[in-house]
């Protein structure tokens, strides 16, 4: 009896992956599931557990236990490659929409990263199999690429385009933090005000140390992972 819970567990995740309970779609509650397993409610929560603690299952307040999307482990952390590059290579497909593309004049925050007085800024919310997946904005010198404003970067890569000018970004160093959405992004990323994001900012240069790039992504909470390798 005590394994119950490991099979019932298993039961629940057969019916997920078979698509009985759909992405998205909540669950039976508790006490529908024990009438269901003849087991008592603490036996039923033991199994939800475990399957919310792998990321399969999400409680949510006044909606119940909902089925979530597998997540999509990023290669962000570990190479540097273009978003789409990465995600076909894992079998979704992709999509850009570019919001904001212009010229601008520098902060002085972005004066000192770039070293510039002007900057392209481009806007860009990314989606993966056709749901929002990371808001991104990116800034780039000016000088080095005024052209880039004639380029359609809902089809263009921009790690492409910066290789084809002599300035392929070969270094990037990028800081991490959790934030939580504010109404805006909840909306364009279609989630809940207040769920988690990965908040990155990425710096990144040429081989001649150039900066090149500088960007803030903020991506779903509830989609993605990122791994971490770390050498002694």
């Amino acid at each position: 009896m005590s394994a119950m819970y490991l099979d019932i567990r298993n039961d629940l995740l057969d019916k997920i992956d078979s698509g009985f309970y759909p992405v998205g779609e909540t669950i039976p509650t508790e006490m529908e599931l024990a009438s269901q397993y003849h087991v008592s409610r603490p036996t039923i929560r033991q199994a939800i557990s475990l399957l919310v603690d792998q990321g399969i299952l999400e409680k949510r307040r006044k909606r119940g236990t909902i089925v979530c999307a597998p997540k999509i482990d990023q290669g962000f952390t570990q190479t540097i490659s273009s978003f789409d590059s990465e995600i076909h290579q894992k079998g979704h497909s992709s999509q850009t929409k570019v919001l904001t593309f212009q010229k601008e004049e520098a902060s002085d925050e972005i004066k000192e990263i770039l070293r510039c007085d002007e900057v392209l800024k481009l806007v860009r919310l990314r989606y993966i199999d056709h749901t929002p997946n990371v808001f991104v904005t990116t800034y780039m010198p000016y000088p080095l690429f005024a052209h880039f404003l004639d380029l359609d970067f809902s089809k263009e890569s921009f790690y492409d385009q910066c290789a084809r000018c002599d300035h392929p970004i070969t270094s990037i160093t990028r800081h991490l933090e959790v934030v939580s959405a504010d109404e805006t992004l909840a909306d364009l990323l279609q989630i809940n005000q207040k769920d988690p994001l990965f908040y990155f900012h990425s710096y990144g240069r040429d081989p001649q140390g150039i900066p090149i790039e500088y960007s803030i992504s903020k991506y779903r909470g509830d989609t993605n992972s990122f791994t971490f390798t770390l050498k002694k």
